[in-house]
């Protein structure tokens, strides 16, 4: 301490004990002020300074404490997130897959039925088509039976003459006459 002290009188004006005043020496007298400054500091600010960087790091540890529980949580949310995925995607492949064996049932029910529909058409157009024979067939025999009635009813008319239709007329008196007898 003596060698400091020595040092200090030899840089420039040093005071006596008991008086006050100012040291112009600004080399010697800034150190000593920023020692005893820090010294100050360092005694009294230990405890603040302490339970400043206490409550620092006990916010980050609570923040890095958060911050792992939110993750944990975002973990679990997305492995839930991924078992939602697959079994959705189990469901649509499963739907497709329905779907398609759906669509073939309704395609061939659908061919089937106009399979069907085919059949039946062709059955009503085979019916019509023999309705509409027997009906020409029924007016052709009406036809000729008309002319044919007509034609025996010229031929009958032109061969008849009175004494033709008299024995015609006697010949059916007389066999109702011998009906009459056998009833």
């Amino acid at each position: 301490m003596k060698n400091i002290t020595d040092s200090f009188l030899c840089l420039g004006y040093w005071p006596s004990a008991g008086s006050f005043g100012f040291n112009t020496d600004i080399l010697a007298t800034n150190p000593i002020n920023l020692s005893v400054v820090l010294g100050v500091l360092i005694f009294f600010g230990k405890g603040v300074l302490s339970d400043l960087l206490d409550n620092r790091k006990q916010r980050i540890l609570k923040t890095i404490r958060n911050s792992e529980e939110l993750r944990e949580g975002a973990i679990e949310q997305l492995e839930k997130a991924r078992a939602r995925l697959r079994k959705v995607e189990m469901e649509a492949d499963r739907f497709r897959v329905n779907g398609y064996s759906e669509i073939e049932r309704e395609k061939l029910n659908l061919i089937n039925s106009i399979y069907t529909t085919l059949e039946q058409l062709q059955n009503y157009k085979n019916e019509t088509i023999h309705f509409e024979q027997q009906r020409a067939i029924n007016q052709v025999r009406q036809r000729v039976f008309q002319q044919a009635l007509q034609g025996a009813l010229g031929t009958l008319n032109s061969c008849l003459n009175n004494e033709l239709h008299l024995r015609t007329i006697s010949a059916n008196i007389g066999m109702f006459g011998a009906m009459k007898e056998i009833k």
